[in-house]
């Protein structure tokens, strides 16, 4: 088949119908109320982070000339304009389910969020006091004169937009509110009531005084947050020169081109005319919201109410034959152990560094990190090695989306500590989630791997569902070896037979695995496939996908974010089915599971199905050889497939219909895959 005729969904609008699913979470009754309130804070973030680096990309593409464009195959600015038609619908849904559904639902509950014209004296002195001992001091107040230029916004900074007026003339003011003011302030009960105000709401009861020397008659003021174009322009050479130009690119990333301006939909039409005239932009770039902005902020909502509001907690689960008391690398050198996160707990990994960090035999430590927890126990673990004379190997992937100074930060303490940090490969990111420990015994190094389709972040581990697989198989070790001594010399491992490591192996691999069951479902023998992962793009393997559809092999896919191949359409993808399931924990693992004839062979893998991750990045897939585990993955995944209840269609009409399965008793996998495991064992 021509890969430039194959049919499929543009990869922005395919993002923007996974994010359609998280307001549908927000949208479910079932959800408890105040899990409600943080979909929708996840829905905003989601939107910013599209808009910072999506749409900023897609500007750029739309200057392209036509023939260009032809060579794209799509033309940005009709994805421009699609992206603006379905955020508006999207961003009328979220205001109409806040503002008519959630707020309602918190009234009956007794919890009310006040605005600044519903206090009363007793509140409102409150408030005041609030303001003036916790706010005023961090405002920063702006006077815009028409002879000065407009002060640049910060990205994603609130502001309220300030209107003055006296006598029919008009003087505007900016007010920035900073990150640091906690969004929401808790106020005395009344009457086993609960209220609530928004930090926003608290600047507005209090502009008075703010700008009480200037003469007026009526003071109004809207919010406002400028979405800016957060791609960076770098050095591609991994050195200290690499480092200081990351540096620079995260000062430009804050001024960034515009593109977004998100604003309260009650601002007057002036108001709104004076702002685009002022800051430059477009009318795509305008979206109307609701009073409250970067709702991302809502994440943290206070439960002031019953505890029923949220999800009950579930206590991370013990693996079968793993013990904190004992000795896990022993336990490993028995045969190989699975962790399922966040079921089962991510301190088994912890664990793990802590006793190498201790261990007089270990010798080495290698690892590769992505992103990691604000106060990492990771890093902690790793300092404590080299501090207990470990040769400790720590590349930092620097290059961390979002993640650039938090790893920047991580990696001269590590130095410091006397870590020998690696910056990786020229050219590529370093994705894979690997972990080597070497240990002398009875003279021999003998090593032990950790691999996990997760970062070493024990924060996103608690609500991120991945799998982590702890080996001594030396199929496996051996292969780690030498992707680490690649590492060390920023180049790339070559002649790995065991691991798929991108971007070298991965595609070939990948290719054969799927020719191996087009070849047997021609010979009439059993084929079929069940992939899952976070997103699926890359237009090759979606070609490769299709031809094996039409050559009779059955495809189950479980993706939870962005896909661009169409299932179900006659002639491509008659046998393909895709399903994805967003729900309290966030999908993360990728698991590829082949029939081989029967005899099936399972991958956990770093990487999805995007170009990115095939062919410019160092991903690591691992083989699963232990047929227990291989066993409690199929099982898992199987629970997935039969998911009736947070499980969507992906089809062609991209509605995110809720999947049905044939079995009539509800199915809500990730309730399910807990008690699976927890009662499996007993």
């Amino acid at each position: 088949m021509d890969d430039k005729k194959i049919p499929l969904i543009n990869r922005e609008i395919s993002w923007l119908y996974f994010n359609e699913r998280v307001l549908q979470e927000a949208s479910d009754p079932t959800v408890p109320l105040i899990d409600r309130i943080r979909f929708l804070a996840i829905f905003s973030s989601n939107l910013d982070e599209f808009y910072r680096v999506r749409v900023a990309t897609m500007s750029r593409l739309a200057n392209l000339n036509e023939k260009a464009k032809e060579l794209l195959g799509y033309n940005p600015k009709k994805i421009l304009n699609q992206i603006k038609n379905v955020v508006v619908k999207q961003e009328r849904k979220f205001n109409n389910l806040y503002e008519n559904i959630i707020l309602k639902q918190l009234a009956e509950e007794k919890i009310f969020i006040l605005n600044e014209k519903q206090l009363n004296v007793t509140r409102g002195a409150f408030v005041k006091n609030y303001f003036r001992e916790r706010i005023l001091a961090t405002l920063v107040p702006i006077m815009l004169d028409e002879g000065q230029p407009f002060p640049e916004l910060r990205d994603r900074g609130l502001y309220f937009f300030v209107k003055l007026t006296k006598n029919e003339k008009s003087r505007y003011a900016l007010v920035e509110l900073r990150d640091s003011l906690s969004r929401f302030l808790v106020l005395p009960d009344t009457n086993n009531l609960k209220f609530i105000i928004l930090v926003d709401d608290i600047v507005r009861y209090s502009l008075e005084d703010i700008f009480f020397i200037f003469d007026h008659d009526n003071i109004e003021a809207y919010s406002i947050q400028l979405t800016r174009d957060a791609e960076l322009d770098l050095d591609k050479e991994v050195s200290e020169k690499f480092i200081d130009a990351l540096s620079k690119s995260l000062q430009k990333r804050k001024r960034g081109r515009p593109m977004r301006l998100l604003y309260d939909s009650e601002m007057p039409l002036d108001m709104v005319s004076y702002l685009v005239k002022k800051i430059g932009l477009h009318p795509e770039n305008l979206i109307p919201g609701n009073r409250y902005l970067n709702f991302k902020n809502f994440i943290a909502f206070p439960n002031v109410g019953r505890p029923e509001l949220e999800y009950t907690p579930y206590p991370p689960l013990p693996v079968p034959g793993l013990s904190f008391g004992k000795s896990l690398l022993s336990m490993i050198s028995q045969r190989d152990y699975l962790v399922s996160t966040p079921y089962q707990s991510y301190d088994y990994v912890i664990h793990f560094l802590r006793e190498a960090a201790i261990d007089p035999k270990v010798k080495e430590i290698s690892i590769s990190l992505y992103r990691l927890a604000d106060h990492s126990h990771v890093i902690h673990a790793l300092i404590n090695a080299a501090k207990n004379g470990k040769k400790v190997n720590c590349l930092v992937e620097l290059r961390a989306r979002f993640d650039e100074e938090n790893n920047i930060t991580y990696s001269s303490r590590l130095q410091d500590e006397g870590v020998n940090v690696l910056y990786g490969v020229p050219n590529y990111k370093v994705h894979s989630k690997i972990c080597l420990v070497t240990r002398t015994e009875k003279g021999k190094p003998v090593n032990y791997a950790c691999f996990s389709t997760g970062n070493f972040n024990e924060k996103t581990a608690k609500i991120y569902a991945d799998h982590t697989l702890f080996t001594s198989n030396k199929k496996l070790t051996d292969d780690l070896v030498e992707v680490f001594k690649a590492l060390k010399q920023n180049t790339l491992a070559k002649g790995i037979k065991h691991l798929i490591v991108s971007p070298i192996d991965s595609r070939p691999a990948i290719y054969k695995l799927i020719d191996n069951e087009i070849k047997n479902a021609k010979a009439g023998k059993p084929a079929y496939m069940i992939l899952k992962m976070n997103s699926l793009a890359d237009e090759h393997l979606i070609n490769k996908l299709y031809d094996a559809s039409n050559a009779g092999v059955k495809i189950k896919m479980i993706i939870r974010g962005m896909c661009c191949l169409i299932p179900g359409m006659k002639g491509w993808s008659e046998n393909i089915e895709v399903i994805s399931i967003v729900d309290k924990y966030l999908e993360h693992a990728r698991v590829h599971i082949y029939c081989n004839g029967g005899d099936e062979l399972m991958y956990l893998t770093s990487a999805d199905f995007m170009t990115r991750n095939i062919d410019n990045r160092v991903e690591v897939g691992f083989p699963i050889y232990d047929e227990e585990i291989k066993k409690e993955i199929r099982e898992i995944i199987n629970i997935q497939l039969e998911d009736n209840t947070k499980a969507r269609e992906i089809n062609s009409q991209n509605n995110n219909k809720y999947h049905k399965t044939n079995n009539e008793i509800p199915c809500r996998a990730q309730i399910d895959i807990y008690n699976h495991l927890k009662y499996k064992n007993n």
